[in-house]
């Protein structure tokens, strides 16, 4: 967050806990634990409940795109449902917008949900009988807004994700990439101030999720919203995130930028999750340079222009640029070719980021 802004989504000391009279046994087993969330668990797991979320406070910027992962059954989604509250939590404050939506009334609930909280689930439930153009006015229709309005407002959100000429198609004329992306423009289609997207790509195949990875980073862009992202996927948080919040069994093990999780894991829970990825696509070169400029250095005709924030992989070819081509030979000692160094950095790089 900017120093002096308020966050746009506060979370404190949030528990959901599923079972015959949680919110009472919940207080009951914080007392006995003297306000020990881990000691709290296991009493409440001895007695039958499921702590799904324990204990979690966190915020999230204006505008930052918020990613929480971790395996089946971590709580990540249960979460997600606590902030927007489709579950009511029971325990724990959450702010959006300096708004306590915990103790909002059911119709401002509704209110909310109509004007500033946008959402997509894996399961995008369109209307099979209407068309794209009216799956995506609905909520305008909902909200009272003219026919002409809402055509319009739709039709721009519409090119925006990509289904320019697709108005007329039913949900069953379309691929699973373009029912979820009337799914999203749906979810857009109020101007949300707040995205909740829960594991939105993951019933697709790898081709078309990347795919939609990339468009949603476009369309990121073009909108002034902050986002909160289900996944369980490591390269897809890696890929999208600002930051990303790392949960296991209910509860928040790490929180940092993509950076941060791939060098620096808490654990081994989160190291697990790491231990496969490509690090130069993700480490930043700020990550491994040393201190600042001593006045020693100055630009010159061989400076590979890096830069802070460039991916340790982009880095390194730019400085194997600097060498000339070497020979490469066969068994037999035949010069069979030569190669650019520069281009066995490059071909190290799935992708530029």
């Amino acid at each position: 967050m900017t120093a002096g802004n308020p966050p746009a989504i506060s979370c404190r000391n949030v528990w959901q806990v599923f079972g015959p009279a949680a919110e009472t046994s919940l207080t009951d087993a914080l007392a006995r634990s003297g306000n020990d969330p881990d000691g709290a668990s296991d009493d409440l797991r001895a007695k039958g409940l499921i702590p799904a979320v324990q204990d979690a406070s966190f915020d999230v910027a204006e505008g930052e795109l918020f990613v929480i992962m971790g395996l089946s059954g971590s709580g990540k989604s249960t979460l997600v449902r606590c902030i927007s509250h489709l579950l009511d939590p029971s325990r724990g404050e959450i702010h959006i917008h300096g708004e306590d939506i915990v103790k909002a009334s059911k119709r401002r609930l509704i209110e909310l949900r109509r004007k500033k909280l946008g959402m997509v689930f894996q399961h995008f439930g369109l209307f099979p009988h209407m068309t794209v153009a009216e799956n995506v006015a609905y909520p305008l229709r909902v909200q009272g807004v003219r026919s002409a309005a809402r055509r319009a407002k739709a039709q721009s959100v519409i090119d925006l994700v990509g289904l320019t000429g697709r108005e007329h198609n039913y949900p069953r004329e379309l691929s699973g990439g373009q029912r979820q992306r009337v799914g999203i423009a749906r979810s857009l289609v109020t101007d949300c101030d707040v995205w909740f997207l829960d594991e939105p790509f993951s019933a697709l195949d790898p081709l078309i999720r990347r795919q939609l990875q990339d468009e949603f980073l476009q369309i990121r862009t073009k909108l002034n919203t902050t986002i909160v992202f289900i996944t369980h996927d490591i390269n897809e948080a890696l890929k999208l995130a600002d930051r990303i919040a790392i949960m296991r069994d209910g509860k928040i093990v790490q929180i940092g930028t993509p950076t941060q999780i791939v060098l620096n894991p808490v654990d081994d829970y989160v190291r697990e999750f790491a231990k496969d990825v490509a690090k130069g696509r993700h480490a930043r070169v700020a990550s491994v340079m040393l201190g600042g400029d001593d006045g020693s250095h100055t630009r010159g005709p061989d400076d590979p222009g890096l830069r802070s924030d460039m991916t340790l992989d982009t880095a390194l070819a730019k400085c194997m640029d600097l060498y000339e081509p070497v020979p490469v030979w066969d068994d037999a000692g035949v010069c069979v070719g030569t190669v650019n160094p520069a281009d066995l950095a490059a071909a190290l790089q799935v992708e530029d980021a």
